[in-house]
């Protein structure tokens, strides 16, 4: 048989044996696992708010309300609501931390440079977006 004949399209299963297919459902159902513990992480618990590097309020996530924060630009507002939180208001000029949207995973942070505001949710296990040595 000429060897090339097993790698047209559909003869390839015939190389598969049982024990390959459980590799790869073993394979598969792991990497699902991976992806839904570490990808999406865990709900927020609290927000974090600090001015100027400050922590200038700590609040649970599960009391809908609108924080005012003072920078030196201005007022940066900040909402929450639903077990999450945005920056609904920055004077800022670029605006990149109102296009971040609505933080609600444990870690995710918005970060109002310009006026010294930073915006953080954070759960029962602290997670970090990157690591350095």
């Amino acid at each position: 048989m000429n060897p090339l004949a097993l790698l047209r399209p559909g003869n390839w299963q015939a190389l598969l044996r049982p024990g390959d297919w459980l590799v790869l459902l073993t394979g598969a159902v792991a990497a699902a696992w991976l992806a839904g513990t570490f990808w999406f992480g865990a709900p927020g618990q609290r927000l974090i708010i600090k001015r100027g590097g400050q922590v200038f309020l700590e609040t649970p996530l599960t009391q809908p309300r609108i924080v005012d924060v003072g920078g030196p630009l201005g007022i940066t507002r900040v909402q929450i609501a639903a077990h999450r939180a945005r920056v609904l208001a920055d004077p800022g000029p670029r605006q990149l931390c109102v296009h971040q949207g609505w933080l609600s995973r444990a870690g995710e942070a918005a970060i109002c440079l310009p006026n010294q505001v930073s915006v953080e949710i954070a759960g029962r296990v602290k997670t970090y977006d990157s690591l350095n040595y």
